[in-house]
């Protein structure tokens, strides 16, 4: 049987702005209130999905959210018909109206968690909503990214769909920004890594002083519980303290992994030796590259600015990996030189792939941010809704309806209009009939 790693790309949403809301994201900050387009981000972003489907990697579409949400403001005591709550969250709250306007959910890599069939006990593909109760503007999004995931992956004899876990930051849970697995083949069993950023229950033990530590330990552990993972396929690592103070607010800022390669930097993780060698332990005797770049080589200053390891790091059908890059790390003199060399350094990664994905690196997020991966066999392939799968006629079909509904510049100012609610309704009803999902948004329920 042959085994894939798919990746499945968030579609950019109507209301994709600047807002500046992620504190602990330099990107985010630097960038806030600058004009956007959100026509443009979303053909960036299927322009990489389209590429890597031609590099011959499963791809897939995970839809966004509903955005503006009227339903939390009404929760918060806005009143009157749709353009009244909006026109008074402007008026009394924009603050809080820039966050329900976030199209963030675009970073799928924070969607969920997902541990493969390989390594699960009742051998099933496991998926676990991330609640980032971290940042209100992302709380928001679980029950919505469930009943999508639960629209793509609805065949229960392979897939287990767990709730989101409490929504408290003792449990706060940033979904696979902070997960990535290591394994021989997609199919064999594999060592999945857990990164946090803090331990919510001791408080003796190191956290950051600047920004916030978004995941836990404890979200960690009851993840790896749900998901019904033994010892043996589970390490727990604690993300370095001060890189997350330098801007990096998730492990994929600062590692990445697939199949026997761990990407990563000098300034990581905590016990780094000591927890290299839990891996290789779990591993097994079979070839691993663990790659550092020491901060002589890149610092994490230009590692955060280029998103260097915020890169995807996939197989391709002639057993190379390769990295697909944000055009920033070309752009970068110190990055670039760095790739170069790497490619002939004799590990498995031998190319590199520059995509240009600006109008989501402004906003925080490189190509690894835009990605949930999910590693599948054949049989559970062939029971993925096919519907959200890449392929040309898909690209083309979703290309025409960004075109159709989507606006080539939004201001901050432009939140506050109501028609912006009524465009992102009518784009959103008609991808769920494109993409097959059925009433997964409020309004169609």
């Amino acid at each position: 049987m042959n085994f894939y790693e798919a990746n499945f790309d968030g579609l950019v949403g109507p209301t994709h702005n600047y807002a500046g809301l992620s504190v602990g994201n330099v990107a985010s900050l630097n960038n806030a209130k600058s004009l956007s387009s959100p026509k443009q981000a979303a053909k960036q972003g299927l322009q990489k999905m389209q590429a890597l489907s031609k590099l011959g990697l499963v791809q897939g579409v995970l839809a966004p959210q509903e955005r503006p949400d009227v339903y939390t403001l009404r929760r918060l005591g806005f009143s009157g018909n749709d353009a009244q709550v909006i026109q008074q969250a402007a008026k009394q709250a924009p603050e809080v109206l820039r966050a329900v306007c976030s199209a963030s959910s675009m970073w799928t890599a924070n969607a969920a968690t997902i541990s493969p069939s390989a390594d699960t006990l009742d051998g099933k593909v496991h998926f676990t909503p991330a609640n980032l109760t971290n940042k209100f503007h992302r709380s928001l999004e679980p029950e919505t990214t469930g009943r999508i995931l639960k629209a793509m992956f609805s065949d229960e004899r392979h897939f287990a769909h767990h709730s989101h876990l409490p929504d408290n930051d003792h449990f706060g849970d940033e979904g696979a920004a902070n997960h990535t697995r290591l394994c021989r083949g997609y199919g064999d069993k594999g060592v999945e890594l857990f990164v946090y950023g803090r331990t919510a229950f001791d408080q003796q033990q190191p956290a950051p002083q600047k920004y916030p530590a978004r995941h836990t330990k404890e979200a960690c552990e009851a993840v790896a519980r749900l998901h019904g993972l033994t010892d043996e396929t589970l390490v727990l690592m604690q993300q370095n303290p001060d890189v997350i103070d330098q801007g990096v607010f998730h492990n994929d800022v600062i590692a990445v992994g697939n199949q026997n390669v761990l990407f990563y930097h000098q300034q990581a993780f905590l016990h780094t030796e000591q927890k290299l060698a839990e891996i290789q332990r779990k591993f097994g005797t079979h070839a691993l590259h663990f790659i550092e770049v020491k901060t002589s080589e890149v610092s994490v200053e230009e590692a955060v600015k280029t998103y260097l390891f915020n890169t995807q790091l996939v197989t391709l059908a002639n057993g190379d990996m390769a990295i697909i890059a944000p055009t920033e790390c070309r752009d970068s003199a110190t990055v670039s030189a760095y790739l170069e060399q790497l490619t002939g350094r004799g590990t498995p990664v031998r190319q590199v792939h520059y995509m240009d994905v600006k109008q989501s690196m402004q906003n925080g997020g490189g190509p690894a941010c835009l990605r949930l991966r999910v590693a599948l066999g054949e049989q559970e392939l062939a029971a993925v809704n096919p519907a959200v799968l890449m392929n040309d006629a898909l690209f083309g079909r979703l290309n025409q309806w960004v075109d159709q509904h989507y606006r080539d510049q939004l201001t901050e100012a432009d939140l506050a209009d109501p028609q912006l609610l009524i465009e992102s309704r009518q784009a959103l009803d008609e991808l769920t009939q494109i993409l097959k999902l059925g009433s997964v948004y409020q309004f169609q329920r």
